[in-house]
This record gives C-alpha cells, structure tokens and sequence, in this order.
C-alpha cells in the first residue's frame, strides 16, 4: 500500500480471512460458524466485512440493532442475520427485511408474536436467549415450560436457535463459573429440547469461549473480537491478525522552547527545547482525551512519539525531539504490529472500546 496522505483506516481483508480460517480450525466440521459485524463490524465497515464473510461462506451474521441489519441487506447481504437486541418498535422493519430477532423476555416473544401473526407470518425463525449468568438480557431457567406453552399457541414463529453468553470466558481464574454457565445451559436445553418436537441450533461460546471451552462449541460458536485479531490474551493474538491499521501524517513540526506550552490549557509545559509534530486525529476520530499527556503514543518511523497536552477535537500534538522525521510522512497509531490492545492498555481499557470509537468520518481503505 503506498503511504498515507491523510487520516485513515486501512482494513485488511486478507487478515480477516486469516482470523476466520483459524478459528475455524478450532471447530468440528459440522458446527456452524456466526459472525459479528454490529457496531460498523467493530468499527471498520460492516457492509464490507460481511461481503466478504458472505463469500468465505460464513453460515451466520449478527448486529446489535435492526437499523445495523437493514444496511446489510441493502448492501446485497443474504446470508441469516441475528439481532441480538431488537427493540419492539423496530419489529415491523425487522420482518421487512427479513432479520432474525433474539427473543429475552415474556415481553418481546408476545409482542413479536402479535405483530408476525398481523403481518401473516407462519415458522418466523427467532432466537431465545437465556441468560446463565451475565444478568444482561435473557429469559430464566423456570421460563421454558412458558416459552413453550407460547410456541404450542401459534403457528407464527419457530425457534431457529437457543442461546446465552458467557461471561467470563477469558479469564482462566473464573473458569468454575464458565463450566457452571456451560451447565446450566445444558440444562435448559434439554428441558427445551424435551417438549418442543424439532431440534433447534444451540449456541453459547464466543472467541473466547471458542479457544478454551471446546466442550461448549455445540451446534454452533459466535465470533466477534476474533475475527478482527484479537484473542483476549497474548498467546492466542499471536495466531490473529489485527485487520485495521489507523493510519496518519504529520501536518506541521514545531520547534518548542524552554517554558512554552503545548495545547488546549497550556496542559503541557516544556522544561528544554524539544520538537513537536501536530497530526490530522483527535477525539473526534476516536482518540479520546484519556489518551493525552504523555499517556498514549503513535509510531513514527518505527519509533514511539507519546501524546503531550491535551487531545484537540481535530488534533494530537506528540514529541517527536529524538526522531528523524519530516512534515508529510506517515504516523500509525496502531496496527498489527503496534497494536489497538497495546495502546488501549496504556488507559486501563480494552481493545474493544477503541477500534469501535473510529469515527465514520475517517476514510476506510480496504485490502484485498
């Protein structure tokens, strides 16, 4: 790729193949494959990343919300697409385009229920999540004979899937309560699977759950984080490839002085001569303000400048004094090499939180 001109983010849809491939790995033959692409595919581009799982023949997809999967269908995607939070008012649109809605509570299955009969709906595929332990969203062990009684009523709908989330399955010290989730789920399901007469898709695992419960892989796995090269701990980042590298350049260098200060509050003030370089990011692009003051760096060269001052809406100021580098050449604020784990790591948050705030407005590139 030639070098970057302006603020952008390259996405590498080689290394999501990669990702896929490997986590497929893990996997019996049988067992499908669900891939997550809300919140803008983790924030890269969801259109283009579930192209281009459509044609690695991935067998599911799932966003957060019905407007996430509305785009996705106007994108040409076919594939079966899972949202795992519908809001009921969003319920007519999702039967429009043909979205499968994660049903929690006695609540949105009725609901659901009412406005596929009015709209003339007979075996509607949905989801019914249970929540074994996150206390997110989710119906409880004593719900099934319930959820059952509702199916036997109607024709309308039919279960394409049972599922809940593990809450832990990244950390090894709460493994206890993984296997106990793992449980409980089993539990549901063969009471489930008792009194209906087909055999939905049971599915619980997520990365996570994929790389250290293969026990709990069942009829199906979900895969978000993974897919975008990240695996929760550093021996299994060294078999993913992070697909996005947040690219910039150096706008203008100055020459700072003993006692001047650098930016919005004179946040930073200098003790000697030193030389800045001011780049074309800011929080409005995603790097928050956490970031500033000496906390969070960008790579120049090979070399890391750290952040000083406070983060401008439009702007970052880092101290470029020991590095050879001129206006014009490019920044990377992170990639597979410097990556988003190890700067966000730098603020006490994770991986996730920072490549999902890459604001629309930086430009996307894509790698094929």
């Amino acid at each position: 790729m030639p070098k970057a001109q302006e603020t952008i983010l390259e996405i590498d849809l080689n290394a999501l193949k990669h990702n896929f491939d490997y986590l497929k790995s893990k996997l019996q033959p049988e067992t499908k494959f669900l891939a997550v692409v809300k919140a803008y595919g983790y924030g890269s581009d969801a259109c283009e990343i579930a192209k281009h799982l459509q044609e690695l023949e991935v067998d599911y997809l799932a966003v957060a919300y019905v407007n996430e999967g509305v785009l996705l269908r106007e994108a040409g995607i076919t594939k079966p697409i899972l949202v795992l939070h519908p809001q009921t008012v969003n319920f007519k649109k999702l039967i429009a385009n043909c979205l499968e809605p994660s049903l929690y509570n006695p609540k949105v299955l009725t609901e659901f229920i009412a406005i596929a009969s009015k709209k003339n709906q007979t075996d509607y595929p949905v989801h019914i999540k249970f929540n074994t332990g996150l206390n997110r969203l989710g119906f409880w062990e004593n719900d099934v004979a319930f959820i059952a009684s509702k199916l036997k009523q109607t024709k309308t709908i039919k279960v394409a899937s049972i599922f809940s989330h593990l809450a832990a399955s990244e950390d090894l010290t709460e493994k206890e309560f993984s296997l106990n989730q793992i449980k409980t789920f089993k539990s549901i399901t063969d009471n489930f699977l008792n009194i209906i007469d087909y055999k939905p898709v049971l599915h619980l695992c997520n990365t996570s759950g994929i790389l250290n419960y293969p026990e709990a892989h069942l009829n199906m796995v979900r895969s978000g984080i993974g897919l975008y090269g990240f695996g929760n701990c550093k021996k299994e980042n060294k078999h993913l490839k992070p697909i996005g590298t947040l690219k910039t350049i150096i706008s203008q260098i100055h020459q700072i002085e003993k006692g001047e200060s650098v930016g919005y509050n004179r946040a930073f003030k200098s003790n000697n001569f030193l030389k800045t370089a001011t780049l074309p990011i800011g929080h409005a692009d995603g790097i928050g303000r956490q970031y500033g003051n000496g906390k969070g760096f960008v790579i120049i060269n090979g070399q890391k400048a750290p952040i000083i001052g406070n983060v401008c809406m439009d702007m970052i100021m880092v101290n470029i004094t020991n590095i050879d580098c001129k206006e014009g050449d490019e920044v990377i604020v992170f990639g597979q090499e410097a990556t988003a784990e190890a700067l966000a790591e730098v603020v006490n948050t994770i991986s996730y939180e920072l490549i999902t705030s890459i604001s629309q407005r930086v430009k996307r590139i894509f790698i094929k």
